[in-house]
């Protein structure tokens, strides 16, 4: 069988070539160049990039090229992330990248290959009962990727193979090692990967040539407290550089662009029993016939909840947690999980 082996750079996505191989697949490395500006300030990043992953395919005696995606990853990644800050909502880039650039189908068609290899640290399999491919947590729960996963349709699944779902880290480093990688131990890229300092608000001024009014920061009570420096520059719970004094930690509770307006709040009013999620893709079934017991993340880091999760729609859920949980940000995915399986996911469209 053939595979195409998507390398960053990194020394995961190596790694995952080289275990592509021992597992019998003819292989090819690509590497996606998805920047063409000096906007998003990785031009030079990205080079090296490239040369690393040349690096390792010549080391693994397999081919190499490299495919513009330029305007693809602008369309569906840069874009939707500056149109969600302007919506007033909190994006997750690297899941848009995941469902439109990294898994395009467009990818193995143009190559003529059966599998997409990756360095993601998840699982999947073919469900012998139902026949659905399912999407699973990876053993090393540390490194696990399957909330940034959720997305991928039953297709991309179908064709996906992820060689690091069993290994820890340290384990792929040994691999990388003991192999003679050139990158076996490059540093890993902690920030989102097309604005490398962090400062949103000064990316999304420079991409969209917009300049996002200063409005009134107000308290649960609607009395002015402050000034803010444009909606963009704020998600729900941030509690640094907000720029108002109070006698006890105060966060961002609440965005309007309505009247741009950022609401600040103690802790405890940051935490919401329930949810909504829209777009939603349900990986393990089809739909949920009936209210379901899961366990729950609303961001990459969370710990899972439990909650219950009901389908209201062809394309909408309400998530009931057992416990409140804090910071529910609209624009951040809620994944769902029974035991290691990934139920399926959606965005979050609210707090309730």
């Amino acid at each position: 069988m053939k595979a195409l082996c998507a390398m960053s750079g990194g020394v995961d996505s190596s790694v995952a070539a080289a275990l592509a191989l021992e597992h019998g697949y003819h292989c090819a490395g690509i590497t996606l160049r998805l920047f063409n500006s000096e906007l998003t300030q990785t031009a030079s990043r990205c080079n090296i990039d490239v040369i690393d992953a040349k690096n390792v395919a010549e080391k693994l005696g397999i081919e190499h090229s490299v495919l513009d995606f330029y305007e693809e990853f602008d369309k569906h990644v840069i874009r939707h992330f500056a149109e969600t800050y302007e919506n007033g909502a909190t994006p997750n880039p690297c899941i848009e990248c995941n469902r439109n650039i990294k898994f395009n189908p467009l990818l193995l068609h143009r190559h003529n290959y059966n599998f997409l290899v990756t360095g993601h640290y998840a699982r999947s399999m073919q469900d012998t009962f139902s026949g659905r491919y399912l999407l699973l947590k990876a053993h090393d729960e540390k490194k696990d990727q399957s909330y940034v996963l959720y997305s991928l349709s039953q297709q991309q699944l179908k064709s996906s193979f992820f060689p690091l779902g069993n290994l820890s880290k340290n384990e792929v480093r040994k691999i990388a090692e003991d192999k003679k990688l050139v990158n076996a131990a490059k540093s890993e890229s902690q920030d989102i990967c097309f604005i490398p300092d962090g400062d949103y608000g000064r990316f999304i001024e420079a991409y969209t040539g917009k300049s996002y009014p200063h409005g009134d920061i107000i308290d649960l009570e609607g009395k002015i407290i402050g000034r803010h420096k444009g909606l963009i520059r704020y998600t729900i719970g941030q509690r640094r550089g907000l720029g108002v004094a109070a006698n006890v930690p105060i966060y961002v509770a609440a965005k309007s662009i309505t009247d741009n307006t950022v609401t600040l709040a103690a802790d405890e009013a940051l935490y919401s029993k329930s949810l909504a999620a829209k777009d939603i893709n349900l990986i393990a079934c089809t739909d949920l016939k009936k209210p379901m017991r899961v366990m729950a993340r609303t961001r990459y880091l969370q710990t899972e909840q439990a909650a219950v999760a009901e389908q209201t729609g062809e394309n909408s859920l309400h998530i009931e947690f057992d416990k409140p949980q804090r910071a529910i940000t609209p624009g951040q995915a809620v994944v769902l999980y029974d035991g290691d399986i990934v139920v399926g996911g959606g965005t979050i469209s609210a707090p309730s």
